[in-house]
């Protein structure tokens, strides 16, 4: 899987991309406008990324793209500006909310398809932790971030849980379910 090396610089640059776009939203309703040229060239190359944001401990807003369309710092902006005021789960980001937030970015590799025979030959297959995983049955579709590991660290109850998020049931089973897995960098 091909990686992306970010140094702390980099890191706080795109956590600043993503403060600084929710609080354009706030002001002016639209994500901070970027250009990417006045970035390093590393963070202009096309990236697909989650924003997530925590509001004391508890999911505030997450939204993201599993395919690269956009460059790095454009995709931070857009999406942090996404998660904070258009994630249907949640009503808009207040200016109250945005001083606490916690802001979480994952920036994904490629998304590669796993090769497997059985529910089981995947089970075994997974890494917990370290695999994001994108689950496609027809028209059902659904992704778990690897820091979804955390809440469910057993492979068979992360898959069971993606399954249900796709629409699908938890016993569901198909020859033709496909599963990608990807990695992430996260920030912080």
């Amino acid at each position: 899987m091909s990686s992306i090396e970010l140094k702390a610089d980099d890191k706080l640059i795109l956590l600043d991309i993503a403060k600084q776009s929710i609080a354009n939203g706030l002001k002016h309703d639209s994500p901070l406008k970027i250009n990417p040229g006045d970035y390093p060239d590393h963070l202009q190359i096309n990236r697909a990324t989650f924003v997530t944001l925590f509001l004391n401990q508890q999911l505030r807003g997450c939204i993201g793209t599993l395919t690269a369309y956009q460059s790095l710092v454009m995709d931070v902006a857009n999406h942090a500006f996404a998660a904070a005021f258009n994630d249907p789960r949640f009503p808009p980001v207040t200016p109250d909310e945005a001083r606490q937030l916690d802001i979480h970015i994952s920036i994904l590799t490629p998304a590669e398809t796993i090769d497997f025979h059985s529910e089981k030959e995947l089970i075994n297959m997974l890494q917990p932790g370290v695999d994001g995983l994108i689950l496609e049955s027809g028209t059902h579709k659904g992704t778990f971030l690897p820091s979804v590991w955390e809440t469910l660290p057993d492979p068979e109850d992360f898959l069971t849980h993606l399954k249900l998020k796709a629409g699908l049931s938890k016993n569901f089973w198909d020859k033709n379910i496909k599963i990608s897995r990807y990695r992430t960098i996260s920030i912080p």
